[in-house]
């Protein structure tokens, strides 16, 4: 009471609004608000291996080290993990970058190949197709499965795997077309796919593929040259597998097959493959709901 009257009679009736108890905000920390700024920065703008740190990604203990490297404040790796939650850095599953990818490329294809692509696509009537080859194994099984504690589920697979490969294709209208593939691909394969599609899309077709080897071989170019009118293709950037929409097919595909009892054999994978395509050709919806995707979405 005595506090009180004594809050009141030297600042009025605004000295009978208690503070906030305990320490001020920021009180015992060990970095300076300059030094958090950095830490941040750097973390927003640089991988661990590019300063020089043994890590792949950014976790505690290589947070740790970096402040312990760049600050020279040695901080306890829970410590350094309430930092995180503080800057808003919650631990996320990374994505898979190829090292060997160009950023200036993929800049271009963005700002500036893909949008010529879209205008002369426009112009003619045509529709874009993104393109890539896949291949599903009778022994890849995914997911988990529940259990006792300490049995861990058991899959039992055939110790014959058995493969198989599909051509696919995909448009941001829901349009899809594949080819499934007893073998590896093969410019006769490939050129037999091609000829399809065109007859089928019923319109001029702007084809985006990656650079595979048998996409520029001689046999491929020999056949597309004077097509000009009905069929043009084109090269994403290299190593670049998230510009293209059709992964979002292909991983729909591997999951809705990897989901069920691994395959006994060749012909009952590939009819598996052709049921669930089938399905797809029913709901156009979920092929352009792929184009959703963060790095698709340049192309819906």
């Amino acid at each position: 009471m005595f506090n009180i009257c004594q809050r009141h009679e030297q600042r009025g009736r605004a000295g009978l609004k208690s503070g906030r108890k305990g320490p001020a905000p920021g009180h015992g920390r060990l970095l300076s608000a300059e030094q958090a700024r950095e830490v941040r920065s750097l973390i927003r703008r640089h991988t661990p291996d590019a300063l020089d740190l043994a890590f792949a990604l950014w976790s505690r203990a290589a947070v740790q080290a970096l402040i312990r490297h760049r600050c020279g404040v040695p901080l306890a790796v829970r410590t350094t993990g309430t930092s995180l939650a503080r800057w808003g850095f919650p631990a996320q599953k990374p994505l898979r970058q190829a090292y060997e990818q160009d950023p200036a490329a993929v800049r271009r294809w963005l700002r500036r190949d893909y949008p010529a692509i879209v205008a002369q696509a426009k112009a003619a009537g045509g529709v874009i197709f993104w393109a890539d080859e896949t291949g599903l194994r009778s022994d890849d099984v995914r997911g988990r499965g529940d259990a006792p504690r300490g049995r861990t589920p058991t899959i039992r697979v055939n110790h014959k795997r058995a493969g198989l490969g599909l051509i696919l294709a995909v448009s941001n209208k829901g349009e899809r077309r594949w080819m499934v593939l007893d073998g590896a691909i093969k410019a006769s394969i490939l050129i037999r796919f091609l000829a399809r599609r065109g007859r089928d899309a019923g319109r001029k077709v702007f084809l985006v593929r990656d650079r595979l080897a048998v996409h520029r071989s001689a046999k491929v170019k020999d056949w597309l040259a004077g097509r000009e009118a009905d069929s043009e293709v084109f090269d994403r950037p290299p190593y670049s597998p998230e510009l293209n929409p059709d992964e979002g097919l292909n991983g729909d595909l591997k999951q809705a097959i990897t989901r069920q009892e691994p395959a006994r054999s060749k012909p009952q994978l590939k009819r598996r493959v052709i049921g669930h395509m089938r399905r797809l050709s029913k709901a156009p919806a979920r092929v352009r709901s792929f184009f959703g995707h963060r790095t698709f979405r340049y192309a819906a």
